[in-house]
């Protein structure tokens, strides 16, 4: 790990000496977490570009504006099933999944 003239870590390096290396339980946990986030994250934002309230998306997909606020703020994990229709119905959208090695 190394540490720039200024003692700023890159993001990298901060995980690695906060949380551990990547494999690492700690790490594992962090990482995961931050995907969970950055699904309600990339909803919130769309939802946002399309000019569209919680309430609006909830009755597109079929659901409440409660449930649409928990997957946004990562206080509920969000189903693929759930995930396709908020993206295809409610957003007009398509999901594209890959796999990265």
């Amino acid at each position: 790990m190394r540490r720039k003239k200024d003692k700023i870590l890159s993001l990298e390096d901060f995980k690695e000496l906060n949380y551990g290396k990547v494999g690492t339980e700690k790490r594992d946990q962090l990482e995961k977490g931050y995907e969970d986030f950055r699904i309600g994250a990339l909803i919130h934002e769309a939802r946002l570009e399309k000019g569209l309230t919680q309430e609006e998306l909830a009755q597109k997909i079929g659901s409440t504006k409660s449930y649409i606020s928990k997957i946004e703020n990562n206080v509920k994990e969000v189903r693929l099933s759930t995930l396709k229709r908020i993206i295809e119905l409610g957003l007009d959208g398509h999901l594209q999944l890959s796999i990265k090695f």
